[in-house]
């Protein structure tokens, strides 16, 4: 899967795996959530009030546009939050469990 984000001269930085939607994925230090998803795939999450994907916008924490989901149920900003080893991120409604992701209906 080729990402949104694409790594092009950067050497020395340690890389650790982290979980995506059940997905093996790898994220560098030094990274927070927003760059290592977007480095994995084209997209941040599922947008909650319609059928479409969310890629982030104010890379600040402000705009809510970035919000995702711990396995465990956890809210977090991909914008401001830093990936760790072992992360396992829910970004997709079909793949959350009952109860980690909101349900408006």
């Amino acid at each position: 899967m080729s990402g949104r984000f694409v790594r092009v001269a950067e050497k020395g930085r340690r890389t650790f795996e982290i979980v995506i939607d059940g997905r093996r994925s790898l994220a560098a230090e030094g990274d927070t959530l927003m760059v290592a998803l977007l480095t994995a795939g084209d997209s941040l999450r599922d947008s909650e009030f319609g059928d479409g994907r969310r890629a982030g916008f104010c890379v600040m924490g402000a705009c809510q546009d970035c919000w995702v989901w711990t396995a465990a149920g956890e809210r977090i900003r991909a914008c401001t939050t830093q990936a760790a080893e072992g992360m396992s991120i829910v970004t997709r409604i079909g793949e959350a469990g009952e109860g980690v992701w909101p349900r408006l209906s």
